[in-house]
């Protein structure tokens, strides 16, 4: 996005300054920025033990705002700590910042990342979206499987990003071979286990037992899975490019399935700014919400082969360099494509 942002510079007729911050060193990110910061790497006031008169740290939201007051900052995106900075939204629009989160109110960004409540938000304004069932105990489980097992199963945390606690539960009602013990640990990636072995763990987890992680059961949708990365602004679509995956091969251009679930899910949360969407199909092929994440996806850049880069669709218009975007123009815009990432290092 940062390299979108330099390329844009080069069409501008308007000198732009691009400013990044991160806790932690990221020559991928500061090599592409004007101005860099390191932000404090704690939200609340620390002490070095070797000088008891260090000046505590500020917020991260508070050292953010100077840094871009001092800079003249014009429009901010944020990264996973949306809710911070959502909170204090008065703040950044006094300072005349446009401030971009992912949607405009803490409220909306708490559905979101909880995808309990992201589902039965879905439910109140009839968005296809996958169903779920929460359980916070192991009595709580034995009750939906005993309710719900005639039909393949998974899980996953009420909150959680990159696939981290999702198994798909070997139930024997999907049609596959029961896997043994030994291929769940081997075959990792395939993220799949008995239900048996799910419960004796959950059941005997000790970090459950110290810190309880709310759980999802849920119908294992077996359908396409899909990326959508979006442009948009208070709840209204300015611009999308739908993702699918098959083996190492992503899949870009705009599927108007897909986006008929996309539009009214994004009116539904009033997302603003650039998000990312996941939704998968059923056994008949209808679409449904997974979840939003409430900032750019990783692979928001695979999306510039189509010939529309969204980074710079929305940047220019919030800057105020373009007009606002339509969408109906903006798909007509993008030439469908195949490709695949390539990986490269950076020297520390």
């Amino acid at each position: 996005m940062l390299a979108s942002l330099q390329a844009l510079k080069l069409t501008s007729d308007k000198p732009l300054h691009i400013v990044a911050s991160h806790r932690h060193e990221r020559p991928e990110i500061f090599e592409f920025a004007d101005t860099c910061y390191y932000e404090p790497s704690q939200s609340t006031t620390h002490q070095d033990d070797e000088d008891i008169n260090a000046e505590p740290l500020l917020p991260r939201w508070q050292f953010v705002l100077e840094q871009a007051q001092q800079n003249n900052v014009k429009v901010l995106l944020t990264g996973r700590n949306g809710i911070d900075y959502e909170a204090q939204r008065d703040a950044f629009t006094a300072a005349g910042i446009r401030l971009l989160t992912g949607a405009t109110s803490v409220f909306a960004l708490e559905m979101i990342e909880d995808k309990f409540a992201f589902m039965q938000h879905c439910h109140t304004h009839d968005i296809p979206v996958a169903e779920a069932w929460r359980f916070d105990t192991i009595d709580e489980l034995n009750a939906l499987l005993a309710e719900h097992d005639h039909q393949p199963l998974c899980v996953k945390p009420v909150t959680g990003i990159f696939a981290q606690g999702f198994w798909r539960l070997d139930t024997g009602k999907d049609n596959d071979e029961r896997y043994d013990s030994f291929e769940h640990l081997y075959f990792t990636e395939d993220k799949k286990i008995s239900t048996e072995q799910f419960i004796n763990a959950y059941q005997h987890s000790q970090m459950v037992q110290e810190q309880p992680i709310p759980m999802l059961l849920m119908p294992y949708l077996a359908g396409q899975e899909y990326s959508i990365d979006v442009v948009c602004e208070q709840g209204e679509v300015l611009a999308a490019i739908t993702r699918h995956k098959t083996g190492k091969i992503q899949h870009i251009g705009y599927d108007e399935s897909v986006m008929e679930v996309v539009i009214p899910l994004i009116k539904a949360f009033g997302c603003d700014g650039i998000v990312s969407v996941q939704t998968k199909a059923d056994d008949s092929g209808q679409h449904r919400a997974l979840e939003i994440n409430s900032r750019p996806s990783g692979g928001i850049g695979y999306t510039t082969h189509s010939g529309v880069d969204l980074t710079q669709v929305g940047f220019g218009y919030w800057l105020g360099l373009t007009e606002k975007p339509k969408l109906e123009s903006i798909t007509k815009q993008i030439t469908p494509c195949q490709v695949r990432s390539v990986m490269t290092s950076v020297k520390l």
